[in-house]
C-alpha cells in the first residue's frame, strides 16, 4: 500500500520528477573534471613559471663570473 503515493512508486517519480535534472553522480564526475582542468593550468602556469626563472638563471654570469 502506498502511502500517499509516497513509496513504492520510486522508478515512476525519478523518470517523471526528475529527469530534467543531473544525477548526483553525474555532477560528481563533472566537478572532478572540471576541478582537474582548473589544476592542469595552474600546473602549468607554474612549470612555465619555473622555466623562466631557469633559464634567467642560467643566463646570468654566476657567481665566479665566465
Amino acid at each position: 500500500m502506498a502511502l500517499f503515493g509516497l513509496f513504492g512508486n520510486d522508478k515512476d517519480m525519478a523518470a517523471s520528477t526528475y529527469s530534467s535534472r543531473e544525477s548526483a553522480s553525474e555532477k560528481a564526475a563533472r566537478k572532478r573534471l572540471e576541478g582537474h582542468r582548473r589544476n592542469a593550468r595552474a600546473a602549468d602556469r607554474q612549470g612555465q613559471a619555473w622555466e623562466d626563472a631557469e633559464r634567467r638563471r642560467q643566463d646570468r654570469w654566476g657567481r665566479w663570473g665566465r
